[in-house]
């Protein structure tokens, strides 16, 4: 009798740790498919060129075609504008929930030439191996594949791809800017809908807050992207990333990104 429920113990902990096990790799490609959004359709480090610096106004009577068009304009003369950058990115991942709390860093430096070139130089990690290995590998991944030129064109923000609304404007430090709803014209998992913020004086994405078009994982309840840029020379160039995902088992994983160190090419 001992014997006996001595060995559906062992089962039954065998049976346990095996759940955990198919649990913990669902969270991972759960979160994994979450953060690969921010890689693949933010086309978060592309580059947006300066197109007329010398204005720093809002402009009344502005509707929501004119700066989409112009916003377009900006971003296609960014491929002729800037031929290379290298910049430090510092990744950092903090989840808190079922199974087990996590934590995961990485800094990387990225390299881009024109029009779609992206290379990465891992300088250092730490913290959870899984996510440094699963969930991190796939973001550098994902950017990679981001870069090429059809999978930009279809994930871009372009009029083909997304119906724009004025929402109003806001003052910002760089002279303003013009508060744009989007709304994805397909449900696509690399769209996304929600708010962008365009300048005033250069027509290029200040700030983007949004979640995904389409849930990219029966895992996830919501996820949040708040997307920020900076204004290097004539270029604006990503800032900083603050992606925020609730998973269905009830736990909460955040990705920081912060970019620094920008050398123009």
């Amino acid at each position: 009798m001992k014997l006996r429920l001595l060995r559906n113990n062992v089962v039954c902990r065998k049976r346990d740790s095996a759940m955990n096990r198919q649990l913990r790799t669902s969270f991972l490609l759960a979160m994994t498919a979450a953060f690969a959004l921010v890689a693949q359709s933010y086309a978060a480090d592309s580059p947006q060129v300066a197109i007329n610096s010398n204005s720093s106004a809002l402009k009344p009577g502005m509707d929501a075609d004119e700066i989409a068009s112009l916003m377009e304009r900006s971003n296609e003369q960014r491929a002729v504008a800037l031929r290379a950058y290298e910049g430090k990115r510092s990744y950092t991942i903090t989840y808190r929930g079922f199974p087990s709390d996590r934590v995961a860093a990485m800094e990387v430096i990225a390299h881009y030439e024109a029009p779609s070139n992206k290379s990465f130089d891992v300088i250092s990690g730490s913290g959870s191996k899984s996510i440094q290995s699963k969930v991190f590998s796939k973001l550098l991944e994902g950017e990679r594949e981001a870069a090429n030129p059809e999978n930009q064109r279809l994930s871009a923000l372009t009029s083909d791809n997304y119906k724009f609304t004025l929402r109003g404007s806001r003052p910002t430090a760089n002279g303003g800017c013009y508060r744009l709803g989007v709304e994805p014209r397909r449900e696509n998992k690399f769209l996304y809908r929600g708010e962008i913020c365009v300048n005033a004086a250069d027509f290029a994405v200040e700030t983007i807050d949004a979640e995904p078009a389409k849930n990219p994982s029966f895992w996830i309840k919501k996820t949040r992207i708040e997307h920020r840029y900076q204004k290097i020379g004539q270029f604006w160039l990503p800032a900083s990333n603050q992606t925020t995902t609730s998973v269905r088992l009830g736990g909460t994983a955040i990705l920081n990104i912060l970019y620094s160190d920008y050398e123009l090419r």
